[in-house]
């Protein structure tokens, strides 16, 4: 059950996003930013794993297909196989802004293969690959690619209960939006 009733703030500042993790932190990086909220290293990599669903746009992660860390070569944690295929998608030259689904094997399913793509060098953020390379974080990873997923499951649920309540603002504090993408006093 989530709980339900949870009050929207009143205005939007792009300063806010700067406390998110980004594709090119570091593990340690991530970890910090997730325990300043309260969040421990199992709910990172749960939570990791939302990217089970979802797309990205090539100018996040083109950097890796062909001049990471300005090497003029492609990151050598991504497998062979499925760098060309990237690299057919993002080809130099081309826009920033052709999408590029997160989980090559299973896009619209809520499933465990996102983590087996990570062990197999087949993340696209450089951040989700990371948290294969890191050992306070590979076993996670390997716990959750396990048979059906169970373990990933549980997990993601319990970390995105306890986001839920991050921030939570009460009494007369914020608003219960009528249209949950608009500010009800505009």
């Amino acid at each position: 059950m989530v709980p339900l009733g949870r009050r929207d703030g009143t205005v939007s500042l792009i300063a806010d996003a700067f406390g998110l993790p980004s594709p090119v932190d570091s593990v340690a990086r991530i970890k910090d930013k997730f325990l300043q909220k309260g969040l421990s290293t199992g709910d990172m990599v749960a939570l990791t794993g939302a990217h089970t669903i979802g797309q990205t746009d090539c100018a996040f992660f083109r950097y890796r297909l062909y001049n990471y860390n300005s090497s003029g070569n492609p990151d050598p944690t991504i497998n062979t196989q499925y760098l060309a295929t990237l690299q057919q998608k993002c080809p130099l030259g081309t826009s920033g802004s052709v999408r590029v689904a997160l989980d090559k094997d299973s896009p619209s399913i809520f499933d465990e293969v996102f983590f087996k793509n990570v062990q197999q060098g087949n993340a696209v953020l450089e951040s989700d690959q990371r948290i294969y390379q890191d050992m306070s974080t590979q076993f996670m990873v390997d716990m959750f690619a396990g048979f059906s997923g169970m373990s990933f499951k549980g997990s993601f649920i319990s970390a995105m209960l306890k986001m839920s309540s991050i921030g939570v603002k009460t009494g007369t504090d914020g608003e219960i939006r009528k249209v949950c993408s608009k500010f009800n006093h505009l």
